[in-house]
Formats: structure tokens, sequence, C-alpha cells
């Protein structure tokens, strides 16, 4: 049958798109990479759908490689037999967990069908959260950044994983950024926290993002209505 990779979105269950709802309902077996990811599902999906798959928290390769074959060992079978689900926060094409899964299936089990169920992703919703109006013909560049890694150069950044806020921050003052920062944007369980102090933000946490402008950026396009 089908393994349907599903963007849950940001991590509010309202933010789930009608298609993604229905796929996730009728799912034999519903497959999370993580608890805020199961957290949203299981809005939408009775617990005994849900099924955990447990990936490293590491950079070591070789690990990394036989998690992911080893989760593509279990999904194929369910997806074989009937109707899977590999869900993840945001969308599955972008900055997502999906694409390791995806490959790796591509590779070992190439018969399995996949769709994308796409979802509301950081990169756009982070605008609404920050109000943040990106205008006509402006452009924007998405990055990583994080171990206070701070990409610089386009006047407008949008950067995720930003685990070392001041470290990053510092970086993008000095090359004449202003920046705004959203942590956990959208997430139910959480407070979501909007700043431009980055002393706020000490404490490393994976789901924050940037979004670093500079000056000449802000003057923008004239009004057609001036």
């Amino acid at each position: 049958m089908t393994l349907y990779g599903v963007g849950l979105g940001p991590g509010d269950a309202g933010l789930v798109t009608v298609r993604a709802r229905k796929i996730l309902e009728s799912a034999n077996v519903v497959y999370t990479p993580g608890r805020l990811s199961r957290g949203v599902a299981a809005e939408y999906v009775d617990g005994e759908q849900l099924d955990d798959l447990e990936f490293p928290m590491t950079r070591d390769e070789e690990q990394l490689r036989r998690a992911w074959k080893q989760a593509a060992s279990e999904v194929a079978p369910a997806a074989r037999n009937g109707t899977a689900a590999f869900v993840t926060l945001g969308d599955p094409n972008v900055y997502s967990t999906f694409g390791h899964l995806r490959r790796t299936l591509d590779r070992f089990h190439p018969d399995v069908e996949l769709e994308i169920i796409p979802g509301v992703s950081a990169v756009t919703a982070f605008a609404t959260a920050l109000d943040v109006e990106i205008p006509a013909g402006a452009e924007l560049t998405l990055r990583e950044a994080p171990d206070g890694e701070a990409p610089v150069g386009p006047n407008r950044l949008v950067l995720f994983k930003v685990t070392d806020v001041p470290a990053t921050d510092e970086k993008l003052q000095e090359a004449g950024y202003a920046v705004t920062y959203g942590r956990r944007l959208f997430m139910k369980e959480y407070e979501s926290t909007i700043t431009d102090d980055a002393d706020e933000l000490t404490e490393r946490d994976y789901y924050t993002i940037a979004y670093a402008e500079k000056p000449e950026a802000i003057e923008g396009p004239a009004s057609l209505f001036e």
C-alpha cells in the first residue's frame, strides 16, 4: 500500500491540515520519532495506532545509518500490508528527519510507495509568531545555526536550531543585524518566548529560531497607496 510522510505543523494540533488529519485517522499504524510529534498525533490517533521509533541523538554517521536502516525495516512491512504514516513536526521535506527515512527506504525497500502530506512549516509560521512581514520580492535565506554558528551575508536570514543563542547573537550583532528570537513557537504544551534579548535564552534549546535583518532591508518598497 503506502507510507505517508505527514507534516504536523509547528507543534499546535490546531495547525494540522485537514488532509493530514484524514490520513492519520485512516492509517493502520502511525510512527512517531519523538515525544513532541507523538503528542500532536495523539490528538487524532488512538493510542494503539501509535508506534515510536527511536533515533539516537548523535552525530556518529554510522550509528545514525544503523538506526535509520532499522527504522526502515520496521516501517516497510507495515506500508506493504496496509497504510502507514510517519509524522514529523513542520513539513516532511523542509529541515526534517523524514528525509533520512525516505532515502533509506529508496535504497533498501524501493517497492514501498511514498506520498508526502505537507505541513505548516516554521519557515512560514515564524513570520506570524514574530510579527515579521517579508514583502514581495524580498530575499530570505534559510540556514541552520547550531552550537553558536552564525551564517552572515544576506540582508534577511532565518536561522534554525539556534542552540547557543548568546554566541550566535554576538556574531550577528557584530555583522550589523537586528535579531529577534522565537523559542517553541506554536507548541501548545509549552510557553513560547519571543525576544530580542539574547540573555533571556541562555538555556540551550533545539527549537529556537532567529530572524536577522539588516537596517537597509527594513526600508522595503514604497506602498502602492502612498
